[in-house]
């Protein structure tokens, strides 16, 4: 008999009696305590089954086709007593369940190494487990560079809760965003939070790679531009390489960012020479703005504040007067139109 087998024990619960299983128990025993199964309507069979998957109704030893009423409170007591030995015996197998599959979960983050210390791993539901059990496990370092502009509410709130529980556990955490993100009030508020604990926040307005390393052991980049398909490189060599000569020069070159709403006037700059570079291409402001990863509200701020800055009404001026100071960049003004 399995657990599901013993009364009481069912799949659905600990078997609870509804109001109509209740009643039917009670019909019973006004009919001296027996019931022909054969002789029920469809209407009772679930309540039927109830009473025997408690316990209530067992078969009849010497006529199975016939059910007989068990007192409750004998067997009240005897479930009583199995239940706490579960509930005991569930709560000793969680506690000691993390010891028993620690080595395997270290099989998990670094598997065997048939095919060299690259590990391929495709989809973005695998990737996504094996990198969320790698960053559970981060006891010392977590080193992230994040392109691409803001990234989702829902993946900020997702992730908050980890990295702050990683860093009151004495790990580090340094990242490093594109400086759109300084305009996104999700990313500020993950950003400052994690400030708040010791974590370091930088943004870089050059061109640099996706790339997350954990306790220096493991160093994860995409493979292909979709992110489907990622490698997982435990080659201490290659991830020395990645983090030195990769997110350390990027680290060094980028601007602290501690949450707050004060965009460094570098950052300004940059981000409007960019804008003035794209706007003279021609390219409409819904490709920019996606471009740059801010919102199209955030970019026609930044050239309302550039049409004040140069004296100008209109964008048409604006292109001219960038176009007059920008003659090296001037491929079409068809944007200002």
């Amino acid at each position: 008999m399995t657990e599901t087998d013993e009364p009481g024990l069912t799949t659905g619960g600990l078997g609870v009696l509804s109001t109509e299983a209740r009643e039917l128990y009670r019909s019973v025993m006004r009919a001296h305590g027996r019931l022909r199964p054969a002789d029920t309507d469809e209407a009772v069979r679930g309540c039927l089954h109830e009473l025997t998957d408690i316990g209530l109704l067992v078969p009849d030893t010497d006529n199975p086709d016939v059910l007989v009423a068990i007192d409750p409170e004998q067997l009240s007591v005897r479930l009583s007593t199995t239940w706490q030995r579960k509930a005991l015996d569930l709560l000793n197998r969680a506690v000691s369940l993390p010891a028993e599959l620690q080595e395997l979960a270290e099989s998990f983050r670094v598997p065997e190494q048939t095919g060299g210390t690259i590990e391929y791993v495709r989809g973005k539901v695998l990737i996504n487990q094996r990198l969320g059990q790698l960053v559970s496990s981060c006891m010392e370092e977590m080193l992230a560079a994040q392109p691409g502009g803001p990234r989702p509410p829902e993946a900020l709130a997702g992730v908050i809760d980890r990295d702050l529980e990683m860093l009151r556990r004495g790990a580090d955490i340094r990242t490093i965003y594109h400086p759109s993100t300084r305009y996104h009030p999700p990313t500020r508020d993950y950003v400052a939070a994690i400030a708040e604990h010791g974590g370091q926040v930088r943004t870089l307005d050059e061109p640099y790679t996706r790339l997350i390393v954990i306790d220096r052991r493991t160093a994860v980049i995409p493979v292909a531009e979709d992110l489907n398909l990622a490698a997982f490189i435990h080659d201490q060599a290659v991830i020395s390489y990645l983090v030195e000569e990769v997110f350390e020069r990027n680290w060094s070159r980028g601007l602290d960012f501690d949450g707050t709403r004060t965009v460094p006037p570098q950052v300004v700059s940059r981000l409007r020479q960019t804008i003035i570079d794209l706007l003279l291409k021609g390219i409409n402001h819904r490709v920019i703005a996606r471009r740059l990863g801010i919102s199209e509200r955030t970019l026609a701020r930044h050239i309302a504040e550039m049409r004040e800055e140069y004296h100008v009404e209109s964008l048409f001026q604006l292109g001219y007067v960038l176009a007059r100071t920008n003659p090296e960049v001037v491929e079409s003004t068809e944007a200002f139109g």
